[in-house]
């Protein structure tokens, strides 16, 4: 795996149109339905399904994958899977040792897929807390898992100066503030920070909110929490039950699906799209249809 963006020469024709999301479990996700909305606004007739699959399964399934096969969307729990099977990463995929997204390269002199893996969770988040108006400054991330990672990376690119990981496993917070740096803290799930936070992000599994220990401080500060199904999570029910303000996972699956497209279409995660704010509406229209 080497950290750089595929070149013109590796790219493939456009002629391939088939996509997928992959992960488990993958009956409730929507990015059938978001990707599916983008790729009806640009005019393309490119199809977007969804596979239930572990990672251990991930090697054997993309070397399967016929000539017809574009690019995939990675969900948990294959994201670092999936990094470690691309032939080249972006340097956001780099940094953070995760891929949410699969490029489909020119194939080896074998014929085997080659793969070019993408982080769009990290733009995602960012984009979508920017679009908030969020301060995430002093930010507590909550989770210690590969989505805890792009937190981090999204939280200082939008200007984070201390970022606390509070994490069931003291010391998976640990190792996470270990790896950052400067700036960086480990507390307890139950511990408060020894800044004043102006965010909270939450990587936790939706159900894990329920009943996890928070000090009542926290609740008055802005939560992000990436779960989104459902609605308002129960940890997000905590937060708006003491008063205090959450947003939605949803707003990040959007955004990040957005520059998910930017990658399919012009294998630059960095090249927007042509009346791509047209396309966002009719893709945050579709993540909210039932």
């Amino acid at each position: 795996m080497t950290d750089s963006h595929p070149s013109d020469a590796e790219l493939r024709s456009p002629a391939p149109s088939r996509l997928a999301v992959l992960g488990t479990p993958i009956s409730h996700s929507k990015s059938p339905a978001i990707h599916g909305a983008a790729y009806r606004a640009l005019g393309l007739p490119w199809r977007y399904d969804a596979f239930d699959l572990d990672w251990p399964g991930l090697g054997e399934f993309l070397a399967g994958l016929g000539p017809e096969w574009r690019g995939l969307s990675l969900t948990m729990p294959l994201k670092e899977e999936a990094a470690r099977l691309a032939a080249v990463v972006d340097p956001i995929a780099a940094e953070s040792g995760v891929v949410n997204t699969l490029l489909r390269l020119a194939d080896d002199p074998s014929g085997s897929p080659r793969w070019a893996g993408f982080n769009t969770d990290v733009a995602g988040l960012a984009r979508a807390m920017r679009r908030a108006g969020l301060d995430a400054r002093d930010t507590v991330v909550l989770g210690a898992g590969a989505t805890a990672v792009s937190a981090i990376l999204a939280a200082r690119s939008l200007g984070a100066e201390r970022i606390a990981v509070a994490a069931r496993r003291p010391e998976a917070a640990a190792a996470l503030a270990e790896r950052f740096g400067d700036g960086m803290s480990a507390i307890s799930l139950g511990e408060a920070p020894e800044f004043a936070p102006t965010l909270v992000i939450s990587t936790l599994p939706g159900p894990g909110g329920e009943a996890v220990q928070l000090p009542g401080s926290l609740l008055a500060v802005p939560l992000f929490d990436v779960a989104y199904d459902p609605w308002p999570s129960p940890l997000a029910a905590r937060w708006r039950a003491a008063g205090g303000v959450a947003h939605a996972g949803l707003d990040m699956l959007v955004e990040q699906a957005l520059v998910q497209v930017r990658v399919f279409l012009n294998g630059d995660p960095d090249t927007p799209l042509s009346h791509e704010e047209d396309v966002l509406a009719e893709m945050r229209a579709a993540s909210v249809e039932r």
